[in-house]
């Protein structure tokens, strides 16, 4: 197969990103998160730091959340129920 014809072949299919964003939910975000966890563990673990360690988790958790409604694509749903309690 040419380079040519490889490159009609490919041109003929739709270009979609579905498995970029599956492969990075897949292997990237616990890649992240495991090393959040250790670097958490390393800088305030060992020193004692028990209560700065849980702030910094707190805020781990959150983001956490946040990247899960808008990987979900759930952040809409969420959005339209806090204007509705300000619209009723």
């Amino acid at each position: 197969m040419t380079m040519m014809t490889l490159v009609q072949h490919l041109a003929q299919g739709e270009i979609k990103t579905r498995g970029v964003q599956q492969w990075m939910l897949d292997n990237i975000i616990p890649l992240v998160l495991l090393a959040v966890a250790l670097l958490l563990l390393w800088l305030g673990g060992g020193k004692g730091d028990n209560a700065g360690v849980m702030r910094r988790l707190a805020g781990v958790v959150i983001a956490l959340a946040i990247i899960g409604l808008a990987v979900s694509g759930l952040g809409v749903n969420v959005g339209e129920w806090i204007a509705g309690l300000f619209t009723g």
